[in-house]
């Protein structure tokens, strides 16, 4: 719990818990009083806790012809009701104000995620989901985390805290749509589960045939199911991270660039920029010089690439522009093509 969240508990309830200490102590007190030297604090205490807790049992300090002493009784009684009375709204306050409070945070992180378009769902919060979302979020991409544990979900929204969640499976088809799966540019199917991963996959392709899915697979056998169930692109974390390896042996000095570029305060990236119809033109107008980006290469739709392109080279509608970019110059280029 926060610092704030402790205070706020201690400032609810620290009133009602030092007038109910008050009535324990101020009944002890005055039934020691009473009983005289033949009474022992237990039994004091015990006498004013049956009385404020309305048990009803026999008087174990005898009252008999002390009127005084009854009304004093009667004060305790009356008073220690009202305090656990108290006590107990507070409690019924604080449980009720909270779940109004979390319905309310719910309702608003639904409007706001239903303002979205061309959005990235990312349906796992683990280790993976949460580098993918730092990515997303250092290149200024919007996007919402599915996942199902509400503990992941807890820690994703302490480091990120306006980031957009849903807590739920992924793989059920409400838990997509309240994401935006119809309206969303792409899906990162990419919990700790082969299976899971599937059904999202599936999932998403039919409830939004356009939409990209790329999909984490550990079992070399899941690959061929995912690609048939629609996966674009299928990402193993184990082949991956042998690739790293090799490269980090064999070409040190690329993959120290490529660190350089991921840590750079600009938030450097290699991004692609699909040209859109009608927007057939050369390198020299769609992506004049700036010091936003470089264009390195154009992949046609056919599927050859040109590297390093002269500025005359014309560029097609489906051909997608290769550049060193900072999200304010890929957000130009889509300005210009895209």
């Amino acid at each position: 719990m926060s610092k704030f969240k402790f205070a706020h508990v201690t400032r609810r309830f620290m009133p009602p818990t030092l007038a109910l200490i008050a009535v324990l102590l101020a009944g002890t007190l005055g039934y020691l009083h009473i009983g005289g030297d033949a009474t022992t604090v237990v039994d004091a205490l015990y006498m004013t806790f049956v009385t404020v807790a309305t048990i009803g049992y026999s008087e174990i300090i005898d009252m008999s012809g002390k009127p005084g002493a009854r009304i004093f009784t009667m004060v305790i009684a009356f008073t220690g009701i009202g305090v656990t009375t108290y006590i107990f709204s507070t409690i019924t306050a604080f449980i009720v104000a909270g779940e109004l409070n979390l319905a309310l945070r719910r309702r608003k992180m639904l409007k706001r995620i239903g303002a979205l378009s061309g959005h990235y769902i990312v349906c796992g919060a683990g280790r993976v989901g949460g580098n993918v979302a730092h990515e997303l979020e250092k290149t200024e991409r919007p996007y919402v985390v599915i996942d199902i544990d509400p503990a992941q979900i807890a820690a994703h929204a302490a480091r990120n805290p306006i980031a957009m969640h849903v807590v739920g499976d992924g793989t059920e088809d409400e838990l997509l749509e309240q994401a935006g799966v119809r309206r969303a540019a792409g899906v990162f199917a990419v919990t700790g589960d082969d299976n899971r991963n599937l059904v999202i996959t599936l999932s998403a392709k039919q409830l939004n045939p356009s939409c990209r899915v790329v999909a984490r697979c550990h079992e070399v056998n899941y690959f061929s199911k995912m690609e048939r169930v629609g996966a674009d692109a299928i990402v193993s974390p184990d082949f991956t991270g042998g690739m790293r390896i090799v490269s980090s042996m064999v070409r040190p000095q690329v993959v120290s660039f490529l660190d350089e570029m991921l840590r750079s305060d600009d938030n450097v990236r290699v991004e692609q920029i699909i040209v859109a119809e009608g927007a057939a033109a050369s390198i020299e107008t769609v992506a004049p010089s700036s010091t936003e980006y470089i264009v390195l290469a154009v992949r046609t739709a056919g599927g050859a690439t040109v590297f390093n392109p002269p500025a005359d080279r014309m560029v097609q509608a489906g051909d997608a522009i290769v550049v060193m970019a900072t999200p304010a110059g890929r957000v130009a280029l889509e300005g210009r093509v895209g």
